[in-house]
């Protein structure tokens, strides 16, 4: 059931050209007409999309048939693998007679041996240390050793080499001991200690997935995690609205307030409250609480009426019209600090590039920007992690004939990717929890915005995946905006970049790259956690550590390693450090005044954000 907000009119009279890049045409208008035979075409490639989850089953079975035909043509390492896997089979036949006690060799204990192979949290228990289980487990481990290089034969390209290696280890996955009730000890342990209960309720809880029945449970925690009553509270209002976005002005919260203010632009893929989560862990309320004006940009949820919207809308209308907006709202002159999270960071170093190349006198309405924040944002993007793996010219037609005829990408179309990435966690191990023990996984507020999915236009989408994943366009100062090419090399404004240790989507790695595109002064954090839970990391959080060091404008290049090394680790959230040098570079606290009443368009988290859709 849509929800969707009426519109005020474009900031735009007239749509903007989609950017040019050097060997791309862009997308044409995902409602242009198909002939008869392309209709046919595409009806048949998505007919399978429910089994694939929105994968190519071409780009799919490529790298099957790379592997297969260059493993076919090598004897050799037919034999190298044969000898593997006997040995693999000998190791676990060895494992099977060992002694009563378990003890596999002089000096260790059955659980000397649980620590030292399984980092795997599905086996760390003492029970798979027990006979028959501890086999099975060794039989899996070392069949997922096997694969891993059994999966990559000598000839075969890069991708394909990752995709088969990668799918290899998702049928492993499946197909876990831990997955199954008579070959994980746990699971039974807690089927005799329940009598058989957890069991019954598992299965209840199968019946509801599989029938998409409501759940009681799961509909009683959704009410505790409500937007704009327990999520998105920070108390603000609505200054600017147009077709693309909201932006919401957050309410001073002490007396004296840094006189520049802060402009976040969240990525378009998710819903902005990521970084306003439940009052204790939400990123804008702390920087409220600690004098900052903080604006954010609340992208529009798009249905079909906005398949046509492109990378420059979402330029033009996202960013320098909320950067016109906040100018608007504050003395002239008065410079802005600027952060942006994922794809919205990405979105973000454009514009920064784009206004450093044109300077100040290109748009009179635009402030100077006073520094530039990049929280889990690739700007190039030649090894964007595993997530590139779902990303090739194939895939990319494969998801534009998804998208042709509905006009957007859903976010459940999305949501098979990301959990191709955490399929051990998001997949089987929650499976198992919730269909043999019966344990329905506890929502938390992070939980729920992850649910809160979104979706993208369909131009929009092939010119991102095109541009920056295909071509990576901004690392090689080919990506256009206005006619002309853009590089981050003109950026100058003092850079605070944080990456995170467990990132599937933005490798801390690549989002350390930015060092060799641009000489200007950089602080590289790198915390602990993942994509999202290393962002959302606020100060007393259990557990939470980070690293940071400092390069100079014009320093030289440190490779990524040697950085880790000489980079001094901190424990704690990497909040404060960030607030500590956004104040570093304001000016003296000013009086804080409230937000002018004649600006307000309604109370936040305004209504862009509560556009859903039933798919």
């Amino acid at each position: 059931m849509s929800t969707r907000p009426a519109r005020r009119p474009a900031a735009h009279a007239k749509p903007v050209d989609a950017p040019v890049l050097a060997g791309v045409t862009p997308a044409a208008p995902a409602h242009a007409a198909e002939t008869p035979t392309e209709r046919l075409d595409r009806i048949v490639h998505t007919s399978v999309e429910p089994l694939t989850g929105g994968l190519s089953p071409v780009s799919m079975a490529l790298a099957w048939a790379d592997w297969a035909w260059h493993l076919g043509a090598s004897p050799g390492r037919q034999m190298e693998l044969g000898a593997h896997a006997a040995q693999a089979a000998s190791r676990t036949l060895a494992q099977a007679v060992l002694p009563a006690d378990g003890v596999d060799s002089a000096d260790g204990s059955a659980d000397d041996r649980v620590a030292r192979v399984d980092d795997d949290p599905r086996f760390r228990h003492p029970a798979w240390a027990q006979w028959p289980f501890s086999v099975w487990r060794a039989g899996f481990r070392e069949a997922e050793a096997f694969w891993r290089q059994a999966a990559v034969v000598p000839g075969m390209t890069a991708h394909h080499a990752q995709m088969t290696r990668f799918f290899a280890q998702q049928w492993l996955g499946m197909l876990a001991p831990a997955n199954w009730l008579a070959t994980n000890p746990v699971v039974l342990k807690d089927a005799m200690d329940s009598r058989g209960e957890h069991l019954v309720q598992g299965a209840m809880n199968w019946w509801r997935d599989m029938a998409r029945l409501p759940d009681p449970q799961a509909e009683a925690e959704a009410a505790h995690f409500r937007v704009g009553q327990d999520l998105a509270t920070t108390p603000g209002a609505v200054v600017y609205r147009n077709r693309l976005i909201e932006l919401i002005r957050y309410a001073p919260q002490t007396t004296l307030v840094h006189p520049e203010p802060l402009l976040i632009v969240p990525s378009w893929i998710m819903k902005f409250y990521i970084l306003d989560l439940s009052p204790h862990n939400s990123l804008v309320r702390y920087l409220v609480g600690q004098g900052h004006t903080v604006y954010m940009v609340s992208w529009l949820n798009p249905d079909v009426d906005d398949r046509d919207l492109t990378m420059d809308d979402y330029l033009q209308l996202g960013v320098r019209e909320a950067l016109r907006a906040v100018a608007d709202l504050h003395a002239r002159g008065t410079s802005v600090h600027t952060m942006g999270y994922c794809l919205g960071g990405t979105l973000l170093a454009i514009a920064a590039a784009a206004l450093a190349h044109q300077g100040p006198q290109a748009d009179a309405g635009l402030p100077p920007l006073a520094s530039l924040t990049l929280l889990a944002a690739q700007t190039d993007f030649s090894e964007p992690g595993e997530l590139g793996l779902f990303i090739d010219e194939s895939q990319v037609g494969y998801l534009d004939e998804i998208t042709r005829n509905q006009g957007y990408l859903t976010g459940k179309q999305m949501a098979g990717s990301f959990q191709f990435l955490h399929s051990r966690e998001l997949v089987w191990t929650r499976r198992m929890r919730e269909y043999l023990m019966g344990e329905r996984e506890q929502k938390s507020d992070l939980m729920a915005w992850n649910a809160d999915t979104t979706r993208m236009p369909a131009r929009m989408h092939h010119e991102y995946l095109t541009s920056l994943y295909l071509h990576n366009a901004l690392a090689t100062s080919s990506y256009r905006v206005d006619g002309r090419a853009v590089s981050l090399a003109d950026i100058r404004l003092p850079v605070f970049l944080v990456g995170t240790e467990r990132d599937h989507i933005s490798p801390w790695r690549s989002v350390y790259k930015l060092h060799h595109l641009t000489d200007t002064d950089i602080h590289f954090v790198l915390t602990s956690g993942g994509h999202n839970a290393g962002i959302v990391s606020e100060p007393g959080h259990p557990g939470r550590s980070y690293r940071m060091a400092h390069r100079e404008s014009q320093g030289g290049w440190i490779e990524s390693g040697e950085w880790l090394t000489r980079a001094q680790r901190h424990e704690g959230s990497w909040w404060p450090a960030w607030q500590a040098w956004l104040a570093a570079r304001s000016g003296k606290p000013v009086p804080a005044t409230p937000i002018p009443q004649r600006s307000r368009l309604g109370l936040a988290p305004g209504t862009y954000v509560m556009t859903r859709y039933s798919e």
